[in-house]
């Protein structure tokens, strides 16, 4: 079969570019403001990304579905994608103008009313530009799609950042913010006229299978955002700014998760419904255990290590203020687990948006149930520990309704066996490195890196000895270990050379070329 993981590892990749830029974004401003305006700026981005999902009415994602079926339409999909956007950009503009004071009154900060204007007009040009990176992946443009998420994240952390740094005040953020959004919006547009040039016109009676796709996508995607932003909205409303903040920076999200989670997911989209297609049933299953069962290698282990790591992690990237942020962040961090099993991508190329719309119903239920009580009993980690528990009932459910669209019996649904070795393994590194760690009075930087080097040792080892990679996978590894050691050894020739301005160089030149 065609790989999964090549282009999902190049489309992480290109958001992995850009990481130390974009992860750095709140490091960097949490050290300009202080605790009150941090909260707000973590406000300020937690009514955009709950927004943001909102108002793309599932026209974005509907491309994953449509354009793989139908490339021969594929600019009439893309132009009613980004006129429904666009559409419902404005209308989300126009309720942030006229609601900024109710907005700022249920979050308990009346400095938020003020940026709303600038907030909805950022809306606005990211849910039109939206499109770009799933067209590209849709029709297959891995390498394209890789360099966009690169330069659009570094562009942001520097639009968002230098201005911020520059005149030390919040309104420079969302002006950066806009002007970012404007340059990505203007090369959406331009992508889109490349690579369908005389396709794109409306076509309603294609809008109207769009909307029968998302809506009820759409509705799922509603419930999953108010569930899933639910313990935040909830801490927020019953808390001070700056107590905000020390929860947020507990719900620490790791990108190397969300780059790598979410750029399988869409190629898995992609392969799986290609498979579908061409009635390969069986290959649609064996893509879902190849996916899960490298998944889990790299999430496996990255939880354990952050767990051993997280005291030392939240000091030193958010300063000692932030100390009380560590237990949430310890509880938080157990949805990298669940990162490992990507349902929802099948379930959506299955078309089984009425069982996600559901799920998302109880699954909202069941937060809006406990959130009040768990913190009361736990405190801040306990509207952490009911997004852990909400995410173990959506996979456990997922899976059972993925059990007869696969047509798998539970027991073969998984890697059940791999999945165990695994996670036995990760857990046994993580010991190790604990131990080491306890033994340890360095500085906090150093510490880190100690622990990192010796987990990964230790994980690698462990991994090695039991056989837990296949042929394939060793080989590869092996394949990049002699690539990197052969440059690493002509490197060393190279610098060797010392040029003599006294004799003829040109031999030097040519091998340092």
């Amino acid at each position: 079969m065609e790989s999964t993981f090549k282009p999902a590892l190049l489309l992480g990749s290109g958001r992995v570019l850009a990481f130390a830029a974009t992860f750095f974004i709140p490091i960097v401003l949490v050290r300009v403001f202080d605790q009150a305006e941090f909260g707000t700026y973590k406000q300020i981005f937690l009514i955009f990304f709950t927004l943001y999902g909102l108002v793309q009415f599932g026209m974005a994602e509907s491309l994953f579905y449509f354009l793989p079926l139908a490339p021969k339409k594929g600019g009439r999909y893309v132009l009613n994608a980004i006129l429904a956007l666009a559409a419902a950009g404005l209308v989300f503009l126009g309720l942030l103008e006229i609601s900024r004071e109710k907005v700022a009154s249920l979050l308990s900060n009346a400095d938020l009313a003020r940026h709303m204007t600038l907030l909805g007009i950022y809306l606005l040009l990211m849910a039109i530009s939206a499109v770009l990176e799933i067209v590209m992946i849709s029709r297959k443009r891995y390498l394209w799609a890789t360099f966009s998420y690169a330069v659009s994240d570094f562009l942001r952390a520097v639009f968002l950042i230098v201005p911020v740094v520059l005149m030390r005040h919040m309104d420079w953020l969302l002006i950066g913010a806009v002007a970012f959004a404007a340059v990505r919006l203007g090369a959406t547009l331009l992508y889109v006229r490349y690579e369908f040039s005389g396709e794109m016109k409306p076509d309603p009676s294609l809008f109207r299978q769009q909307l029968a796709y998302a809506l009820p996508f759409q509705m799922s995607v509603l419930l999953a955002i108010l569930e899933s932003n639910f313990h935040s909205y909830t801490v927020s409303y019953n808390f001070d700014p700056a107590t905000f903040a020390v929860y947020d920076v507990g719900c620490l999200q790791i990108p190397l998760v969300e780059f790598l989670a979410l750029s399988v997911s869409n190629v898995l989209m992609v392969r799986m419904g290609e498979e579908l297609r061409d009635g390969r049933q069986g290959n649609a299953l064996a893509l879902w255990h190849d996916v899960t069962r490298k998944l889990a290698l790299v999430f496996f282990p990255l939880l354990a290590l952050v767990l051993v790591s997280a005291e030392d992690v939240i000091v030193f990237l958010f300063t000692e203020s932030y100390r009380a942020s560590v237990p949430v962040f310890m509880v938080w961090s157990v949805t990298i687990l669940f990162a490992a099993f990507q349902t929802d991508g099948v379930l959506r190329v299955y078309a089984q948006n009425r069982f996600l719309l559901v799920l998302n119903a109880l699954k909202l239920v069941l937060v809006a149930a406990l959130t009040y009580w768990f913190i009361s009993l736990f405190g801040l980690p306990g509207a952490a520990l009911v997004a852990v528990f909400t995410l173990f009932v959506d996979k456990a459910l997922a899976l059972v309704r993925m059990r007869t669209l696969l047509r798998s019996p539970l027991s073969r649904l998984l890697p059940w066996k791999s999945l165990v070795a695994i996670l036995a393994v990760a857990g046994v590194a993580g010991v190790v490195a604990l131990v080491v760690k306890s033994q340890l009075v360095i500085p906090t930087l150093p510490l880190l890196l100690a622990t990192g080097m010796v987990y990964t040792v230790s994980y690698v080892a462990l991994i090695y000895g039991f056989g837990l990679l296949s042929e394939e996978e060793r080989f590869a590894a092996t394949s990049w270990l002699q690539k990197w050691a052969f440059l690493r050894s002509r490197a060393g020739d190279v610098t060797e050379l010392s040029p003599d301005p006294t004799k003829n160089n040109e031999p030097i030149r040519q091998a340092q070329s």
